[in-house]
């Protein structure tokens, strides 16, 4: 007897000695002390937050859309895709950008869209956009649609209606009968900070009334390549499919954007890398569809070309120069009139400062068409001001847009002799008469046409293809006309940079890049 509880309290005292080495009966530490100051702050930002949430929520509605899938062909495969802006579709993006437009919609399998020829359905978010039962939203959400059902907070479902929508900058707007919830007040986008805080509200999943939060993590965001005209805020707060269409807000309570998309690692989920339109964008869009069902776009007709370092060097300009370079214009357009011309720097528009062509061309196109801006450009170093009426984008027509035009002739020219500019990469030959009518571009159109570029050389980094034809080049910090090989021979005989207009095949416009010699 005695012998086990010897045993006994032997095993007692090894097992307590083995908890203690392995930790499990340490001390559990005691809680972080938080002063009363910071625990103060804390509560006021949580409050802050639930009270924009409380505050928005009324105005935030669940989209719910019906479509017919279409009959595909015969022997095509089983899945369908809506065609995104510029006719791409999810798949040509699927790596980098996946719209989030609802548990079916919004995933690229084979059930997305259902069997050819049945209903499928789909969810977005929406918010109140005015007092008259206006929605705003994503086109991508409704396009399309044969029947849309709004869900608002408290359970109220009503039917609604499209009242337009436009695919260039993915903004709609819906319309429904009841005009009891109010509409959530407009912010300023334009005075948006990195850094600043923001809620996101919508319909992830299906999951209704979802709020999340975080911060704006950059502005003006014009290179996503998802829509014709961009701006986006990019923000971190969690947004999943779904969330298209839905509200970000400040936290004042006003709607700074639309959500519209994000960006995804290969995943169907959010990354933190979400795109807001801007509200100001957003409702300029709105405000033309609610007044004529549709948008009026204006144009100037320039080409634009974004204003490297290289070329600013090439052109005389300051170090640090911001502005565009006119690539090319449209006789008879707004800037033709104005007095543009091929290489001048637009620096200002309409009293702001010009730093990139995305986003000028976005202001010239939701600008108020017969209406004179100013602008400022400069010419052979000297600044200068013009007024400038911008025009219907409809009535001012690029070359590469117009239809019926030649596709060029199917008889090979004749063969020509070629020179080689081997520091730049590629060689050249004369535009003759009988090639420019093979590549269907004016007979009298001179320049050089470019016949090979070496793999990896300056010219292939510039972007320069076989084919092109190098029309222009600036010398002495004046655009020239080229007309043979001799004149760029002597051009650029003594330099070690240089920038060459360069027009690509029909359908492709043109543009200045820089050809730096390769280093020996």
């Amino acid at each position: 007897m005695r012998k086990n509880a010897v045993a006994w309290a032997a095993l007692i005292v090894s097992s307590v000695a083995l908890l203690s080495s392995t930790g499990a009966l340490r001390t559990i530490p005691a809680a972080p002390k938080v002063t009363p100051e910071s625990q103060k702050t804390a509560k006021a930002l949580s409050e802050a937050f639930e009270a924009v949430a409380d505050f928005v929520r009324p105005s935030v509605v669940q989209i719910s859309v019906t479509k017919k899938a279409p009959k595909l062909p015969s022997g095509a495969a089983r899945r369908f895709q809506f065609p995104g802006p510029n006719g791409q579709t999810p798949k040509d993006f699927e790596e980098m950008l996946k719209r989030f437009f609802g548990p079916e919609q919004g995933n690229p399998e084979n059930e997305q869209f259902g069997m050819p020829g049945t209903p499928t359905r789909g969810v977005g978010s929406g918010f109140v956009y005015d007092a008259n039962g206006h929605i705003l939203t994503n086109n991508h959400v409704v396009e399309n649609a044969d029947k849309i059902s709004v869900k608002f907070h408290d359970g109220t479902e009503v039917h609604a209606t499209v009242v337009g929508a436009d695919k260039q900058t993915d903004v709609a707007v819906i319309k429904i009968d009841n005009t009891s919830y109010p509409p959530i007040p407009k912010g300023d986008s334009s005075k948006l900070r990195v850094g600043e805080l923001v809620m996101a509200v919508g319909s992830p999943f299906e999951l209704s009334q979802t709020v999340t939060t975080g911060i704006i993590s950059a502005l003006n965001r014009n290179n996503v390549r998802i829509n014709d005209f961009e701006s986006f805020i990019q923000t971190d707060a969690p947004i999943n499919r779904g969330n298209s269409g839905g509200p970000l807000v400040n936290l004042d309570g006003e709607v700074i954007g639309i959500n519209s998309a994000i960006v995804t690692g290969g995943s169907s989920g959010n990354d933190g890398i979400g795109f807001a339109i801007p509200i100001k964008l957003a409702s300029t869009i709105a405000d033309m569809l609610i007044k004529d069902g549709k948008v009026h776009f204006a144009r100037i007709g320039i080409e634009l070309n974004p204003l490297t370092p290289a070329l600013a060097r090439q052109l005389g300009l300051p170090d640090g120069t911001k502005g565009i370079m006119v690539g090319n214009v449209v006789a008879g357009s707004p800037a033709d009139k104005a007095g543009l011309k091929q290489g001048d720097v637009i620096i200002g528009f309409a009293g702001e400062n010009v730093a990139d062509p995305s986003t000028f061309r976005l202001k010239v196109a939701t600008s108020a068409v017969s209406k004179p801006y100013d602008l400022e450009y400069i010419r052979e170093g000297v600044t200068q001001k013009t007024r400038i009426v911008p025009a219907p984008q409809e009535t001012v027509v690029f070359d590469v847009e117009r239809e019926g035009k030649s596709g060029g002739s199917s008889e090979s020219p004749k063969e020509s002799a070629t020179t080689a500019f081997k520091d730049f990469g590629l060689e050249v030959q004369p535009l003759t008469a009988e090639l420019a009518k093979s590549l269907g571009v004016a007979a009298d159109k001179k320049g050089l046409l470019v016949t090979s570029v070496t793999p990896g050389s300056p010219a292939e980094a510039a972007g320069v293809a076989e084919g092109d034809v190098i029309s222009k080049i600036i010398h002495n910090h004046k655009i020239r006309p080229l007309t043979s090989v001799k004149d760029f021979q002597d051009m650029t005989s003594k330099t070690d940079e240089v920038a060459v207009y360069i027009e690509k095949e029909k359908g492709r416009l043109g543009a200045f890049v820089t050809l730096s010699k390769a280093a020996k």
